[in-house]
């Protein structure tokens, strides 16, 4: 994403200009708007003209409108995002207080205004315009008969295409059918591959199965003299081959914490966060009493100054309880202030709705706690002695 201008002052109240050149830049604005802030940008507007005879003529004209944020639509899969809101600027369109809905898009210039811009939303702001995060890495997980390609960018992972093909089971004396069907199942994997794997930029293609179906795949590609895969022939030292469970997408963390792959993936933020999800299962395990999930388990080992890692969904961040977000925040806030390392997780990446399943928020402490495990049940019994 592309910043034009930056006029936040000391106190935290200001606006940004941006434009979002990219999808997943789309998903960084979602993120950092949020219910009242204010947005001006480029939109068209249905207009309706009466004539002096009675007569209608409805146009769409092109204006600026600048209007106070009500409702916030991100669509994942078409990855576009509306806002919807009064307006509250003079324009020879549109009333004031009338509603309109605008559709931010690509290399469409807008300004966000907010009366206070926190420390996570000044991140984000950070992390969408360093072009040096860009995605360079792709996965693909597949088993006899389902495959899904998908990119894992910094913030999401995105599935690029789904190939599904019907395996017929192997018979007794015969295999023709199989070897056919498997053949045809990693042509259409081939093919998708190079419709949706741009080699300049993807630097590493992860390619990872049950058993030796990832073998097949590539030794057929590799071996196979048909035209278009020679993108994929020529790139083949971008491949690294690994093992998963299945072929679902879901297998794509799995994949990201192979410690064999670690050192192709170290820079990737994705990894980081898989490392620190597996590290706090590890000592959930280990010693339970110095990893904990749950708000207010959290807030409580905060209060402590006792959290280590921090592993927090951007989800809470998009609350449209103020309180709660600013609760958050100060959390972070706080973790970092005495030495504490926090992993944000993309609610879009896998590791992400693995650690909303844990409430969203979890934490390694530095030393045990014990008494937290106690926090619920006591917050319960005082809830029924009233």
């Amino acid at each position: 994403m592309k910043l034009l201008s930056n006029r936040i002052d000391k106190y935290g109240s200001g606006h940004v200009t941006f434009i979002p050149e990219e999808g997943e830049d789309l998903w960084h604005v979602y993120n950092l708007v949020a219910e009242g802030d204010v947005v001006r940008c480029t939109t068209l507007r249905k207009v309706v003209t009466e004539s002096a005879t009675g007569s209608t003529n409805a146009q769409k004209v092109k204006t600026i409108l600048t209007i106070r944020v009500e409702n916030i639509s991100y669509d994942v899969d078409a990855m576009s995002l509306a806002l919807k809101g009064r307006n509250i600027e003079e324009n020879q369109y549109v009333k004031m207080g009338a509603y309109h809905t605008l559709d931010l898009e690509l290399q469409r210039k807008f300004t966000l205004t907010k009366q206070y811009w926190d420390a996570i939303a000044l991140e984000r702001i950070d992390e969408a315009c360093d072009s040096g995060k860009t995605a360079d890495l792709a996965a693909v997980v597949l088993q006899e008969g389902i495959a899904h390609v998908c990119l894992v960018r910094q913030s999401m992972t995105i599935l690029r295409a789904k190939v599904e093909v019907p395996i017929p089971r192997k018979r007794r004396g015969s295999c023709t059918n199989h070897d056919k069907a498997m053949l045809r199942f990693f042509d259409t994997i081939g093919n998708a591959m190079v419709r949706h794997l741009d080699f300049l930029i993807v630097k590493c293609v992860l390619i990872a199965s049950p058993g030796f179906v990832k073998d097949k795949l590539m030794e057929y590609i590799l071996s196979t003299e048909r035209p278009e895969f020679k993108t994929i022939r020529d790139n083949k030292s971008k491949f690294v081959l690994c093992h998963s469970s299945s072929g679902h997408k879901h297998a794509v963390s799995e994949v990201l914490s192979d410690s064999n792959i670690a050192s192709r993936l170290s820079d990737t933020k994705a990894a980081a966060e898989v490392k620190a999800l597996d590290a706090f299962y590890t000592m959930l395990k280990n010693e339970p009493t110095r990893a904990y999930y749950g708000p207010a388990q959290c807030f409580a080992a905060d209060e402590q100054e006792a959290i280590d890692i921090l592993l927090v969904t951007d989800t809470l961040f998009r609350s449209s309880d103020i309180k709660t977000r600013k609760s958050y925040v100060k959390l972070v806030e706080n973790v970092k202030g005495y030495g504490g390392t926090v992993h944000l997780f993309s609610s879009l990446h896998v590791s992400g709705e693995k650690l909303s399943l844990l409430t969203g928020v979890a934490a390694i402490l530095r030393f045990p706690m014990p008494e937290l495990e106690n926090i619920e049940f006591e917050s319960d019994s005082s809830d029924d002695d009233c």
